[in-house]
């Protein structure tokens, strides 16, 4: 969508582009990000106590949850994108154009793990989870191909 002296129209009130890179990310995208996060989040667990890690048994099923958090909190508040997320190109950005940094993101990362945040979400696809932290995920920069 343009404007109409050719530039991209930005979505409703927070000045991202509406297509390319910076606009708003796709769900597909995130949520495959989200599968690969919480894949690296089970191996990480794996790799600490072994098949253990699923036994309801030996109570450590806490494991793999408590992993994917430090590993998307930290990727997300230095990097501003969990590993998914670079991996398909996405990024966290903050609407008031700073770092995400430490803070941010736990609160983001919190709200996602409580899962109903990101289901509630506004027409620009920014999750409750965004909205209270006030923050985007967007598509990152194309590769030079």
């Amino acid at each position: 969508m343009t404007s109409g002296d050719g530039s991209q129209a930005p979505t409703a009130r927070h000045d991202l582009p509406a297509e390319g890179p910076g606009s708003p990310a796709g769900w597909g995208r995130r949520f495959v990000a989200l599968l690969v996060d919480w894949a690296i989040g089970n191996a990480i667990a794996f790799l600490f106590v072994g098949a253990a890690v699923w036994d309801r048994e030996r109570g450590l099923v806490w494991l793999p949850l408590l992993c994917w958090f430090v590993l998307v909190w930290l990727f997300t508040s230095f990097t501003g994108a969990s590993l998914g997320q670079w991996l398909l190109r996405l990024r966290v950005i903050r609407l008031d154009r700073r770092r995400v940094g430490p803070w941010i993101g736990f609160i983001r990362t919190a709200l996602i793990a409580l899962v109903i945040p990101p289901l509630i979400f506004t027409p620009d696809r920014r999750g409750l989870h965004d909205l209270i932290a006030g923050t985007a995920c967007v598509n990152g920069p194309r590769s030079a191909t």
